[in-house]
């Protein structure tokens, strides 16, 4: 693996952790990211982060991940993202579905490197 390959993954499992798991709550082994404060923004605040979460399948696209396994990604940023804009239970989804952590994870899987400590 290249060390372009390696700090773009870096980079994904950075934006991953930040939008779905920054925080820990309180007492609990659940965590919740940026994209339960912003998806609590009807309509635009899912929009604007199923944008951000397509930056991690570009960047898996530029990493070479087969056109297949993008598709599969693109289709979790769309699940989340259409269910995120129905009030209060998109916003649970959104919490316990966690693309973009599930589109790192099928990078992770595709080039064969661990789950690095990030993830739980």
């Amino acid at each position: 693996m290249t060390d372009e390959v390696m700090r773009r993954l870096r980079r994904i499992r950075r934006l991953a952790w930040l939008l779905d798991a920054a925080v820990r709550v309180p007492g609990t082994r659940f965590r919740l990211g940026a994209a339960s404060l912003v998806g609590l923004f009807p309509a635009a605040g899912s929009l604007v982060l199923g944008m951000v979460s397509l930056s991690i399948v570009w960047q898996a696209w530029r990493m070479g991940v087969p056109r297949v396994l993008l598709m599969r990604m693109i289709v979790n940023v769309a699940l989340e993202t259409l269910v995120d804009t129905v009030p209060l239970a998109g916003d649970a989804f959104d919490t316990v579905f966690k693309a973009n952590m599930r589109n790192v994870a099928l990078v992770e899987r595709y080039l064969n490197v661990g789950p690095g400590p990030w993830r739980e």
